[in-house]
C-alpha cells in the first residue's frame, strides 16, 4: 500500500461512514448560536429547498474532538503532500474554542476565498439594499422627436446588465431605450458617449496572468459593464461538407466584432474545432476576432471570449437596443472620450437589483468580475475614488476593525484572481465570525454555496453529513485550493473553518478530497466534547 493509498482509503472510509446520514432538516445555522441581532439565524423558509438524496446505511455515529485531531493529522501529513503547505483553523465560536489549528497564522494564496473578504466588506460597508444606478443624460429635451446633441451614459459599475442577473443582458438596455421612446425621442443628432469615469484606473486586476485574458473569468471591468465581461460566438455548420457556415454572436448581435471567418463545414468529424483568435489591437475600441477551424454538417460550436473593452461593448449593445426601438444615433458611438455632462438632463435611469441578490451571483458561482466591481465600488463610495487602491484601503481597514492581525493579509484585488493576494486562515475565520455576529448575517450566509446542492460545491460532499449543511466558499488557482465557511456540527453548534492548501503537486481532487473529508467529519462532531 502506497502513502497515497493510505490517504485515499482514510477519506473513503469517512465518506462511506457518512453515507447513511439523512440530510439535516434545514440548512440554517443552529439556534444555539448566539444571535444578538434578530437576523443572525436564517429561517428555514429562506433556504434552498433542493436536498441531495440520502443513503440507506445506518445512522451516523457522532465523532469526538480527539478523532477530529487524529483524522486531520493523518490526512494533512500524508507523504503525498510533502511539498504542500496546509493552513487549517476550525473554531467553535460559541465556546471560544479552537478545535484544530495548523499553520493558522501563516499567509496563503487564497484564490477565490478572497471573495469572502470582498463580499463581507461590501455587505458591512454598503448594506444589503445598496443598488447601482446607471443614468442616461441628454443635452436638451427633444423637439418633434429629435434630441439635439449627444446622449451620455453615466455608469457606476452595475453588474446587472447580464444574462445571469437579468435573464437577458439586452433586456435592461431595451428598457432604457423604451424609456427614451416614451419621451418621444426618435433621433439623436449627436453621439452615444460615456458621461463619466467612475473607475479611472486599469480595467485589469493587479497581478493577473496575461495568458488568462482571453477567457471570461479574467475579463476586464469598467463602470459600464456588459454581460459579466464575456460574449458568445456560435458557428453553425452548413447542410453538407464544404457548405458555408453561419456565425451568430450573443447576447448582442454585433458584438464582438467578427473579422475573418476561415471556418469550413467538415466531412464527418473535426480534428480542429472552430476557435477564435484576436485580430489586430486587442486594446482598441473595437477589437475583432478571427474564426478558424471546422464544424460538422448540421452541427454547431459555441465559444466564449472575454470582452476586451467593457465600456465600448456596453455602448455598442445599447446602440443596438436603440436601433431596434427605432431610435437613430446620427453621430455613432464614441467610447474613447468622456463627455462633459454639465447642463445635461436625466432622461432615463436603470437601477440594479439590491446587493443581497448580487452577492448570491457573486459567491455561489465565484464570479470574478463582480468581485472587482464591488472592490472598486467600495473605494468609490467610501473614499470618493473608484480605484483598486482605494478599494484595497477600505477592505484592509475593515479587516483590522474586525480584529484581524495586520500581518495576516495582503489584499490586491477583489476576486482572488491575483497571485499577489495572501490571507491567513486566522483572518478568514475572523471574517466569518464577524459576519456571524452581523445584523445581515442571513444575507451573507445565504449567498454562499451549499454542499451537495449548488454553486461551486454542488457536486462535493454528497452523501455525507455535510451535504445540505455546509455553507462554504471554494478557491481555485494553480497550486492553490481553498475551502472556508460554516458547518453545523453533530450536536447542533455552528462551527467556523478555513482549510487552505498551497504548493501541492498531486491532483487537485486529492486536496479537495481531504478538505471534504474534514468538513464531513465536522458535521458529525460533538463540538462540546473535549
Amino acid at each position: 500500500m502506497t502513502p497515497g493509498m493510505r490517504s485515499r482509503l482514510g477519506v473513503t472510509a469517512l465518506l462511506a461512514l457518512g453515507t447513511g446520514c439523512a440530510a439535516p432538516a434545514t440548512t440554517t445555522p443552529p439556534t444555539t448560536t448566539p444571535a444578538p441581532q434578530a437576523a443572525a439565524a436564517p429561517p428555514a423558509a429562506a433556504q434552498e429547498s433542493r436536498t441531495p438524496t440520502p443513503g440507506t446505511a445506518t445512522p451516523l455515529r457522532r465523532a469526538t474532538h480527539r478523532e477530529l485531531t487524529r483524522f486531520s493529522d493523518s490526512l494533512l501529513t500524508d507523504p503525498m503532500f510533502r511539498s504542500a503547505n496546509w493552513g487549517v483553523l476550525i473554531v467553535d465560536p460559541v465556546a471560544g474554542d479552537t478545535l484544530y489549528s495548523r499553520n493558522a497564522g501563516k499567509l496563503f494564496m487564497p484564490a477565490s476565498n478572497q471573495k469572502l473578504l470582498t463580499g463581507a466588506t461590501a455587505l458591512a460597508q454598503l448594506g444589503p439594499d445598496f443598488r447601482y444606478e446607471t443614468r442616461v443624460l441628454g443635452a436638451a429635451y427633444p423637439v418633434s422627436g429629435i434630441l439635439t446633441g449627444d446622449l451620455a451614459i453615466v455608469g457606476s459599475g452595475d453588474p446587472s446588465f447580464s444574462d445571469s442577473l437579468a435573464g437577458d443582458a439586452m433586456a435592461p438596455l431595451r428598457a432604457l431605450a423604451d424609456s427614451l421612446a416614451a419621451r418621444g425621442i426618435s433621433e439623436i443628432t449627436g453621439r452615444l458617449i460615456r458621461g463619466g469615469d467612475a473607475f479611472p484606473d486599469s480595467t485589469l486586476g493587479y497581478g493577473w496572468a496575461w495568458d488568462d485574458l482571453d477567457y471570461g473569468y479574467s475579463a476586464p471591468v469598467d463602470e459600464l459593464f456588459f454581460n459579466e465581461g464575456y460574449a458568445t460566438i456560435a458557428v453553425f455548420g452548413g447542410a453538407a461538407p464544404g457548405a458555408p457556415v453561419t456565425v451568430r454572436t450573443g447576447p448582442a448581435r454585433g458584438m464582438p466584432h467578427i473579422g475573418r471567418v476561415d471556418v469550413v463545414t467538415g466531412a464527418w468529424c473535426c480534428t480542429e474545432r472552430a476557435r477564435v483568435q484576436w485580430n489586430g489591437d486587442v486594446r482598441g475600441v473595437h477589437p475583432a476576432v478571427n474564426l478558424t477551424g471546422s464544424v460538422r454538417p448540421g452541427d454547431s460550436v459555441t465559444v466564449s471570449v472575454a470582452i476586451r473593452n467593457p465600456a465600448a461593448a456596453w455602448l455598442d449593445a445599447f446602440a443596438e437596443a436603440l436601433a431596434d426601438r427605432g431610435i437613430a444615433v446620427r453621430g455613432g458611438v464614441e467610447s474613447a472620450e468622456v463627455a462633459d455632462t454639465t447642463g445635461m438632463s436625466v432622461l432615463a435611469t436603470h437601477t440594479s437589483p439590491p446587493l443581497r441578490d448580487i452577492l448570491r451571483r457573486f459567491e455561489k458561482p465565484s464570479q470574478n468580475q463582480i468581485g472587482e466591481l464591488l472592490f472598486k465600488t467600495l473605494g468609490l463610495v467610501r473614499t470618493g475614488s473608484g480605484t483598486a487602491d482605494s478599494g484595497r484601503a477600505v477592505v484592509e481597514r475593515q479587516l483590522l476593525a474586525w480584529g484581524a492581525d495586520s500581518t495576516g493579509f495582503a489584499v490586491r484585488d477583489g476576486s482572488g484572481l491575483s497571485r499577489h493576494d495572501y490571507v491567513s486562515p486566522e483572518t478568514i475565520v475572523k471574517v466569518l465570525d464577524a459576519m456571524r455576529r452581523h445584523p445581515d448575517f442571513q444575507v451573507f450566509y445565504d449567498a454562499l454555496p451549499i454542499g451537495g446542492v449548488d454553486g461551486t460545491i454542488e457536486k462535493r460532499m454528497i452523501g455525507t453529513a455535510a451535504a445540505n449543511n455546509v455553507r462554504a466558499k471554494t478557491g481555485t488557482l494553480d497550486k492553490a485550493r481553498s475551502l472556508s465557511g460554516y458547518v453545523t456540527a453533530g450536536d447542533g453548534r455552528l462551527l467556523l473553518f478555513s482549510i487552505l492548501a498551497n504548493n501541492h503537486v498531486v491532483a487537485n481532487r486529492e486536496v479537495e478530497r481531504v478538505q471534504d473529508a474534514i468538513v464531513a467529519l465536522l458535521a458529525t462532531l460533538r463540538a462540546g466534547d473535549r
